[in-house]
């Protein structure tokens, strides 16, 4: 399944309103009708939250909101993208020569990753261009991955026009690798599950190598996403990777403290496979090495004998450089518990006992708890609203995606699912008066969905 490349569709525009509508922008905005049309979606991790980077599963799966993009390819060499929604402004460049700005994450420059990232892989130069219309409905800086949902959609539209194969295994990993051209240090679960996702199956993703097996989710509960309506921006934003730099020190200390090669060592999960022990041994070596109070870069230059020039050269990226703090203990105790839920979580839902929805629950409940009081990751409008879910009848409730801002996942009781939807409303839009605007789409069920397609005009 993963080793074929993102299916193909022939279907009728007229049929599909989105797609129609996208079609007639495109006409009128470039005066020619597309070639063909890419949707990636975007995603909700239902537990598993920062540990991508640091080599651990996760458990994600996609929802139906997505990014289209409408393609004709054209024999200039320049790239015309513009976007239905007129808050992001259109954008031409000569596809010989992408230049993508990190200090300014700006909507097409996760466009130009997927394409950089394509042209990359099959060392081209000579690049034919194209006009492409954008149309998004994932809600921005929400956590449900609308920057990954972008790149990956891209890379899709650039293979596509290139006429080139790839498998949705390499098409994740290509992607993954380029949105670190806008400067964020990811870890590759957005991207893998935009590929290869499955409709009515969340997927527990493994990496190194990549592969998504199937996690079937309880019958008798939804998932329902509610947005916190704090945006956050990961690549305009120094939090995310100052986190990931914090799992790499965390990891660097781990691995002298017990011996190995500590400076080839990138990630916390690369310490447990060396020391071939459990996650719950990996906890009491934590607690062993680390001391819960922060580390200053003298300190762990003292820890890691190594001089100050030499940490800030070789271990820290150009945006953590000016960190005075690092809280190594509380960030390896979040990932290591973190990455056990994972695979709890996933044995549950195989074993289906009856209490599957409690348990699973606890799960979430224990997440957020680590992501709030261990990685520092939430905020208080997001404690508030798991609080409410909580109280209106989710059995467990957590930040989903890098936190600081966005949204909430929660598992709810089928039977429940009418009252829980009007009280969650109630309480945390209607009386804090937070924009219901459609378009936001603050409170929604969500069903496992496909993966990213490539659409052909009947």
């Amino acid at each position: 399944m993963a080793m074929e490349g993102p299916a193909r569709r022939r279907i009728q525009v007229a049929e599909h309103p989105r797609l129609l509508k996208l079609k007639e922008i495109f006409n009128s905005k470039f005066g020619s009708i597309p070639k063909f049309y890419v949707r990636a979606p975007g995603r909700v991790n239902i537990i598993g939250e920062h540990i991508d980077y640091c080599g651990y599963s996760v458990l994600p799966m996609a929802v139906e909101q997505d990014m289209l993009i409408a393609v004709e390819p054209v024999k200039t060499h320049t790239l015309q993208l513009a976007n239905t929604n007129p808050l992001y402004p259109d954008f031409s460049t000569s596809a010989n020569n992408i230049q993508i700005d990190r200090t300014n994450p700006l909507w097409h420059n996760y466009f130009l990753c997927g394409f950089k990232g394509i042209q990359e892989h099959f060392g081209l130069s000579n690049l034919t261009g194209m006009n492409c219309l954008v149309d998004g409905n994932i809600p921005p800086s929400s956590g449900l991955s609308s920057s990954s949902a972008l790149v990956c959609c891209a890379g899709l539209v650039t293979l596509t026009v290139l006429g080139m194969n790839l498998s949705k295994v390499e098409l994740a990993e290509i992607c993954a690798k380029s949105e670190r051209y806008i400067g964020t240090e990811g870890g590759g679960m957005d991207q893998s599950i935009s590929f290869l996702a499955e409709e009515g199956t969340a997927k527990l993703i493994e990496f190194s190598p990549l592969r998504a097996t199937d996690v079937k989710l309880p019958s008798g509960a939804v998932f329902v996403i509610a947005n916190s309506c704090v945006e956050m921006n990961k690549a305009a934003t120094s939090h995310f990777n100052v986190r990931v730099m914090e799992c790499r020190l965390a990891a660097k200390l781990l691995a002298k403290y017990k011996s190995l090669q500590w400076d080839k060592v990138l990630r916390l999960e690369e310490v447990q496979t060396e020391l071939g022990i459990s996650l719950e041994e990996m906890l009491l070596v934590t607690e062993d090495a680390l001391h819960s109070e922060p580390y200053s870069p003298e300190e762990i230059c003292k820890c890691l004998g190594i001089s100050l020039e030499e940490l800030r050269t070789q271990i820290l990226s150009p945006n953590t450089q000016d960190v005075l703090i690092f809280k190594l203990y509380q960030r390896a105790k979040h990932v290591y518990s973190e990455a056990a839920r994972v695979l709890q979580f996933k044995k549950i839902c195989e074993e289906a006992p009856d209490n599957i929805v409690q348990l699973l629950g606890e799960l979430m409940n224990q997440s957020h708890k680590s992501c709030r009081d261990m990685y520092e990751c939430s905020c208080p409008e997001l404690d508030q609203l798991v609080d409410i879910c909580r109280k209106f009848g989710a059995p467990g409730s957590r930040l989903t995606g890098a936190g600081w801002g966005g949204c909430t996942v929660s598992i709810v009781p089928a039977d429940k699912l009418p009252s829980f939807l009007a009280n969650v409303q109630e309480a945390y839009y209607q009386r804090s008066n937070r924009s219901l605007a459609p378009e936001k789409q603050s409170l929604f069920v969500t069903k496992p969905g496909g993966g990213a397609l490539v659409f052909l005009e009947a």
